[in-house]
């Protein structure tokens, strides 16, 4: 069987293809479940938003311009991103905590380094949800300060201060679990 691009996947699931739509998801399904497991705290939540997210890739597929697959996968993955800060929202999960002004200090946590990824997820999906929502979104989707207030609705100097909190629970944690393996 010809293996198809995405482009002409994309294409076709524009016309209303459901074996395209199908092969579409299918290609996608891993990272985006990915991105939204990052931001959820179960996987029950996170599945919720990836179909979430799917429903809206079709339903506004015609409105995408192809350039290349990297822009379409960044156009989904921004898709599921904002579907999971929609959910924490709804679901009141997001609660900035009390500003912290020391917040010039950088963070030591180069003991990830050593983590299997599945451990890192384990770590950080263990840190409340408006630290681990800002520590993604600025950490690993690459979101500045200014993007990150605009998305939360919160200020600049509270994306920091959420920042600066993740990276030392994730450093309190990793210290911990280094005690606990007699390290």
């Amino acid at each position: 069987m010809l293996h198809l691009n995405t482009k002409d996947l994309i294409d076709k699931s524009k016309s209303g293809d459901r074996v395209s739509q199908q092969k579409l998801y299918t290609r996608l399904n891993a990272p985006m479940m990915g991105v939204c497991i990052r931001y959820m705290k179960n996987t029950e939540d996170a599945e919720d938003v990836l179909l979430e997210g799917f429903h809206k890739v079709f339903k506004n597929l015609k409105k995408f311009t192809y350039e290349n697959e990297h822009a379409f996968f960044g156009w989904v993955k921004r898709i599921m991103i904002n579907e999971a800060l929609m959910k924490l929202r709804k679901n009141k999960e997001i609660q900035i905590l009390a500003i912290n002004e020391d917040l010039d200090k950088e963070v030591d946590v180069s003991p990830l380094e050593e983590l299997e990824t599945r451990d890192l997820l384990k770590l950080i999906r263990s840190i409340p949800v408006g630290y681990r929502t800002v520590f993604n979104l600025f950490e690993i989707e690459g979101y500045s300060h200014q993007e990150i207030s605009d998305k939360l609705g919160v200020s600049i100097g509270t994306s920091k201060s959420q920042l600066f909190k993740a990276k030392k629970l994730l450093r309190d944690h990793l210290i911990e679990k280094n005690q606990d393996y007699g390290s």
